[in-house]
């Protein structure tokens, strides 16, 4: 797995980078944890979904925000963050010229910088979001919510509690033309502590299914 260092908008960013053998592959893109509370490329979480991504043969890239490991730059609330993200989706994509579609998975402050993401960006077609934080965070650019995915969360989460996560979930669950499917797991807190694999298993299992064609709403694909 290559380390790699690449140009963000505050300077370089540090990632780790595995391309597929196959030149129109799909991407994947892993968001880490708030980075000004231990929140790195390298947690366990972002790491195993990397490697979930992997082994289905998606190019796949984490990376360090700004500020964190050998990132240049400050943190930014979340400005510079998705600024980051996006220049690291152009980074991959710049070296994969054929690939089409592109998933994006975030845990916790990386789901919310995820799914601005997803906004912005018509070739991102599914998404995983670990514990998205709604009481801390706003998510009212989701207006339409463009794509369908998983919202994934404990009913033990403190830090973001499930009634929230709920109030997000029944807001996306009034859109047209995406499907939002919505797992909760029992006795989890915001760190999946002692349910890290099930987490990961819950995610695969989703991500195979819509490789399969199932859980998202056919429609038109949208245009860069």
């Amino acid at each position: 797995m290559p380390e790699v260092i690449f140009a963000g908008p505050a300077g370089r960013l540090e990632g780790r980078y595995q391309p597929s053998k196959e030149k129109s592959a799909p991407i994947a893109i892993v968001l880490h944890p708030h980075p000004q509370f231990g929140g790195t490329m390298n947690n366990k979480i972002v790491y195993d979904l990397f490697y979930m991504f992997q082994k289905r043969d998606f190019t796949t890239l984490r990376f360090n925000f700004r500020g964190i490991g050998r990132s240049q730059g400050e943190f930014d609330h979340g400005t510079g963050e998705l600024s980051d993200a996006a220049a690291a989706l152009d980074w991959v994509q710049s070296l994969h010229p054929d690939s089409k579609s592109c998933w994006v998975a975030g845990y916790s402050f990386g789901a919310w910088i995820g799914m601005q993401l997803l906004m912005r960006r018509p070739e991102i077609e599914g998404f995983i979001s670990v514990a998205p934080q709604p009481n801390t965070y706003d998510f009212s650019f989701l207006a339409p919510c463009p794509s369908s995915g998983l919202i994934i969360h404990g009913d033990a989460d403190k830090v973001a509690p499930p009634k929230d996560v709920q109030t997000l979930v029944d807001k996306l669950h009034t859109q047209k033309g995406i499907t939002i499917t919505q797992k909760t797991l029992s006795g989890a807190n915001h760190f999946f502590a002692n349910h890290a694999e099930q987490l990961i298993e819950e995610c695969a299992d989703y991500l195979d299914r819509r490789l399969a064609g199932e859980l998202a709403d056919p429609r038109p694909k949208r245009l860069r």
